[in-house]
């Protein structure tokens, strides 16, 4: 049977499907304290079926966050820690040799779940990184010629640390432009900090969500009318004109040698049409591209530099671009 909330209706229902996502928040907040935007971010890209890059330093829950998501959400999740020696198969599968049947099989790697945790994604060699390159953008891996699909929904969820660089391969700029949203997790607020450690003085577990209360508040087939309900979103010839005009001032940004490309562009209007389904309205207003612009685009533009020397950072290039570029009325 699939899981409602008290406001659900059919499974396919829009109304129900909205009420089920917003409910996520609350269900995971039993596992994970003070991370609303972050899973805000994870929810869009699963309206989007796009990915995500966390970024944040070790132990704040990142992890955690992910398998909080699956279990509300009631879909599989597996993780894979990336090292400098993981191979390509390693992720994607490969074919195994039957004695008993002097027959190859294929033995499917962990890329075939709907949630896949890519840990620590740039402490591994760009051979291997590229690996995801296929299962992101075309929901497919190649083995021996054969494609296979991946199952429906499909989220890669890559974090990488934003402090240790000895011994990382940085992500490359096409594989970054791959990734729907980059979200920054930061350390916790004092009072989120005494949450978290009363919690665990009480007894909480992170290896066990079902202990800690966390269940399916939503379903596969309720993610997909949202889907459905997304696409139908109003976007007016306005709004539209307003993210390419944001897009083509980072282009001429002096801070930047990189700027959003048309690809960055999409990805701005369809996160900005997920929120404001989110947030009730069939239509998009400029507010909804405002707060969707740092995440999407944060990781689509590359920095000169003698900026970054200066400490300019890409967050406040962006920022600056929507103080500058005038808002549709």
């Amino acid at each position: 049977m699939a899981p409602t909330t008290d406001n659900a209706g059919p499974a396919g229902d829009p109304s129900s499907a909205r009420a089920s996502l917003e409910a996520l928040r609350a269900e995971i907040a039993k596992a994970v304290v003070g991370q609303d935007p972050a899973v805000t971010g994870l929810v869009v890209a699963l309206l989007c079926r796009g990915h995500v890059l966390l970024e944040g330093v070790p132990g704040v829950a990142k992890t955690l966050l992910v398998r909080a998501l699956a279990s509300a959400l009631e879909v599989d999740t597996k993780r894979v820690q990336f090292t400098p020696d993981l191979m390509p198969s390693d992720i994607t599968g490969s074919l195994v040799y039957d004695a008993r049947t002097a027959e190859f099989s294929f033995q499917p790697g962990p890329v075939f779940t709907n949630l896949l945790l890519a840990d620590e994604i740039n402490r591994t060699p760009p051979k291997t990184q590229s690996s995801l390159l296929e299962a992101m953008e075309e929901r497919q891996v190649t083995v021996d010629g054969t494609p296979r699909p991946l199952p429906d929904p499909f989220l890669v969820v890559a974090t990488q640390n934003p402090v240790e660089y000895e011994g990382t391969y940085p992500l490359p700029e096409a594989q970054l432009d791959r990734f729907l949203l980059k979200l920054t997790i930061p350390l916790p607020s004092r009072q989120d900090e005494i949450d978290v450690l009363t919690r665990h003085a009480a007894g909480f577990d992170p290896r066990d969500l079902h202990a800690a209360g966390v269940r399916p508040v939503a379903s596969p087939a309720q993610l997909e009318a949202a889907r459905a309900a997304v696409a139908k979103t109003t976007v007016s010839p306005e709004i539209t004109a307003y993210v390419v005009d944001i897009c083509r001032a980072t282009r001429e940004s002096p801070s930047l040698s990189l700027g959003v490309s048309p690809r960055g562009a999409t990805a701005l209007l369809a996160t900005s049409r997920a929120w404001a389904w989110l947030t009730g309205r069939d239509y998009v207003i400029p507010d909804d591209v405002k707060a969707l612009a740092l995440p999407t685009l944060r990781h689509r533009v590359q920095l000169r530099a003698e900026a970054e020397m200066e400490g300019v950072t890409a967050d406040s290039v962006i920022n600056a671009v929507l103080a500058h570029v005038p808002v549709p009325r």
